[in-house]
This record gives C-alpha cells, structure tokens and sequence, in this order.
C-alpha cells in the first residue's frame, strides 16, 4: 500500500490528473481510508510542490495543475471522509482588496493552504472592507488573507483592519497580507503578519494557529 500512496504522490507532484484519480480510486477499492489517502498520499505531493515552488524549480502554472490533480483525488475521497475524521488546521477567510482585480497570487495561496488542511473561503476580487466585515462575522474565521497588487490599492487593507477596529473583530482574528508592492514593514505598519509567497504563507499560517 505504502507504495500506492507513493505514486499517489508523485501524480499529484507531476500534475497528472488522470493519473492521480486513477491512483486513488485504486487505493479506494483496496480498502485505504480516507484520512491515509489523504496525508500519505495527495498531501505528501502537495507538500512536495510546495517545496519544489520555494526553491524556484516549480512555477505558477505547474502548481496550479497539482492544486487541481490534488482535487481531483479529493473528489474522489471525500464520499468516505467522516465527521471528524479529518481534523481541518483551520479556518482562511481570504480576498483581494477594493479596486484590485488581480487573483493569481490568491487562488495560489488558497490551493497550497487547502492543500496543507485549511478550509478556506474565498471571496473573490475587488472586495470592499464592508464585505470583509460581514464576512468574518458570518464565517468566524482563524485567519484573515488580503492580497493586494497595486500600489494604489494597498491602502485598502489599512482601511480594512480599521473597519475590523471599528466593528470589534480585529482582535478575533489574525490577519495576513501578501502581493507585489507590500513588503514586510507595511505589514508591521498596519498591524497585519507578512508572506512573501505561497509556500511561506502556509508556513506563517501554521506559525498563526499554534
């Protein structure tokens, strides 16, 4: 079996889709659970790319192709994934501010974290402070993502952290910015924690939740 889940991961690291459904679905009928398909499989190549993105040797598009071969074994586990069989690292809350229509860098960020066990809730683009606000009232998430690409739009998550001041919830949950023009001191500026790219943005995620 363990090498079974093996080429699980290596499908998943290849962005085979077919493949890594194949896989599964083999793991499936021989009786693997959900939970070992999961971390010793898709998982394993997930952390894989995530590693593989950081020392420069993957780029964007090949990621997103394991993101979605991942999924696909997902789709394929998630009939047999029980209440509480697998314990979520947390909750994401993510969006890219007012004005910014830019969603490459997010939808990666949100990929690698459910790759790493996150449930996360994406909000899309050009999302104003007001909508954040409601949104993290209704959802209660464990962490807040706001990307920004533009100079001009990275204002936004300030007034978007002062809208959760105002409204009582900055203190509830802890927030997380990243994209091209911010850098680690705005961050610190507006009270918000900095990654610099996907793969840091798990490893600050989990740094968050301890």
């Amino acid at each position: 079996m363990e090498n079974l889940f093996n080429n699980i991961a290596e499908a998943v690291l290849d962005g085979d889709i077919n493949e890594t459904q194949r896989l599964t679905e083999e793991a499936v009928e021989k009786d693997a659970t959900a939970k070992e398909i999961l971390n010793q499989g898709l998982l394993k190549g997930m952390n894989e790319v995530g590693v593989l993105f950081k020392q420069g040797e993957l780029f964007v598009p090949e990621v997103l192709v394991s993101a979605k071969a991942m999924d696909t074994g997902m789709q394929v586990i998630k009939p047999l994934i029980k209440e509480g069989d697998i314990k979520k690292s947390g909750k994401c809350l993510f969006a890219t501010v007012k004005g910014d229509l830019h969603d490459i860098g997010k939808k990666l960020v949100s990929m690698m974290l459910e790759g790493a066990g996150y449930e996360v809730i994406d909000l899309g683009v050009d999302t104003s402070p007001e909508k954040i606000v409601e949104a993290v009232k209704e959802h209660q998430p464990d962490i807040l993502g706001m990307s920004a690409m533009l100079t001009t739009t990275m204002a936004n998550m300030n007034d978007t952290i002062k809208a959760l001041e105002e409204n009582g919830l900055a203190d509830k949950v802890k927030i997380m910015v990243g994209g091209a023009p911010v850098s680690p001191n705005y961050a610190e500026n507006i009270g918000a924690n900095y990654s610099s790219d996907a793969h840091s943005a798990v490893e600050l995620a989990n740094k968050l939740m301890v």
